[in-house]
């Protein structure tokens, strides 16, 4: 019973986590279009991930975690936003780590060589440019693992635990 109800609770951060992503990479993917400057996926991320988290506050502690009686809605945040601007911290180091490094790296190139053919043969024009790819693949592999981080540091501290009812 106790499995199936945290699997049900994985699931449903994960649809939320999953419309945060959306509204996250959607931000993102258009501030980098306007944000013409070397380093304007950073500014992008920080646009995109600042959007999204009052959509995943409000849906979160509504649908996901069992709030706490005794902690006010404005702790409550405070609490989440904090967790969150770590979230941040980690999103923006791994995009860094994962850009530079991926950039870099002659198979990422190849990757993407073979996927623009591919999406051309469709009549597919996304990610001409080798860079906006690797900022692309970055995003995914740095929200996988802030993903995880979110989970469980709100699962630990923003969370009714079983035992505060008796």
């Amino acid at each position: 019973m106790k499995n199936k109800k945290l699997l049900n609770q994985i699931l449903k951060f994960g649809v939320v986590g999953g419309i945060s992503f959306l509204i996250d990479f959607i931000i993102y993917t258009i501030a980098i279009k306007l944000l013409k400057f070397d380093q304007g996926y950073i500014v992008a991320g920080v646009l995109g991930f600042s959007i999204s988290l009052i959509f995943n506050y409000l849906a979160s502690m509504k649908w996901v975690f069992v709030r706490k009686d005794n902690t006010s809605r404005k702790k409550e945040f405070v609490i989440f936003l904090v967790l969150s601007l770590i979230g941040l911290i980690l999103n923006e180091i791994f995009l860094v780590v994962y850009v530079e490094w991926m950039d870099a790296a002659g198979w990422i190139h190849a990757i993407h060589e073979w996927m623009y053919g591919i999406m051309e043969k469709m009549n597919i024009h996304a990610f001409a440019d080798v860079r906006e790819f690797v900022e692309f693949c970055a995003k995914i592999f740095a929200t996988a693992l802030v993903m995880v981080y979110n989970f469980i540091s709100r699962k630990m501290t923003l969370e009714k635990k079983e035992d505060e009812d008796k």
